[in-house]
């Protein structure tokens, strides 16, 4: 264990409702922000995307699956991955399993993208014992026009992540190995939440955030933050059957 302070009780009640404080700013600021996401603008889409998934052939309209919104989580599965998805994203999906049955009955369908081909993300999803719907967006105009992903140009035109693919942490030259990747193509992923409408048969974007917004971590990280250690120093991840112990 790290080395903490060590205190009377008197002193932990006297600390502990200092963060109180601290924390109830947290959560107004945060309604904050939840109200100022739900006046986004919805924007129409105009354009017919077509998917591959485990039934075949989707659009995007056909993939709310008569509810009236779409949440999908995009796994960092790009076509150069020769291992399987990113294990921090693989995490999150396998916390997301539980969620549908509650999502589905307040009227929101939840599905995941990638961008490798749909026998890939078939036979991933079958090693970790997913449900969800995993639809391919490969071949498709959709992970560009929504930012999912990002050309070799665009992904060297940003410093932090060209120093990255140069000098990478080892974590991250770990993570590369795990996903069977270069660098240089397994950033080109955003692991994004990306959110869709449907009203009176038209489909509306409302509502897009990335990495690193903590938001896109898997939700044992927010666990993780009220233990005694906290997380972790480095963001590294395993597979659930990769564990090394």
């Amino acid at each position: 264990m790290p080395e903490h302070t060590i205190g009377t009780r008197e002193e932990w009640q006297k600390a502990r409702e200092e963060l109180a404080g601290l924390e109830a700013e947290h959560a107004e600021l945060t309604q904050k922000v939840t109200e100022r996401r739900k006046q986004l603008p919805w924007v129409p889409v105009e354009k017919e995307y077509v998917f591959e998934t485990q039934d075949g052939k989707r659009t995007l309209a056909e993939l709310f699956d008569g509810r009236s919104q779409l949440l999908a989580y995009n796994i960092m599965f790009g076509p150069d991955y020769e291992k399987g998805a990113c294990p921090g994203c693989t995490n999150l999906g396998d916390e997301l399993e539980g969620t549908r049955v509650h999502l589905n009955h307040n009227d929101v369908t939840l599905v995941c993208f990638s961008r490798a081909p749909i026998d890939r993300l078939n036979a991933y999803k079958e090693r970790m014992g997913w449900s969800f719907p995993y639809v391919s967006t490969y071949d498709t105009d959709f992970p560009w026009d929504f930012q999912l992903a990002m050309t070799p140009e665009q992904a060297q035109s940003i410093p932090e992540v060209a120093s990255m693919i140069e000098s990478p942490p080892e974590w991250l030259a770990e993570w590369g190995r795990q996903v069977g990747a270069k660098l240089e193509d397994g950033l080109r992923e955003a692991p994004s939440f990306i959110a869709f409408a449907r009203d009176n048969g038209t489909v509306y974007h409302t509502y897009t955030v990335q990495a690193p917004d903590p938001f896109v971590a898997p939700y044992h990280s927010f666990l993780m933050q009220r233990t005694p250690k906290g997380e972790p120093a480095e963001p590294r991840a395993w597979r659930k059957d990769e564990y090394p112990d």
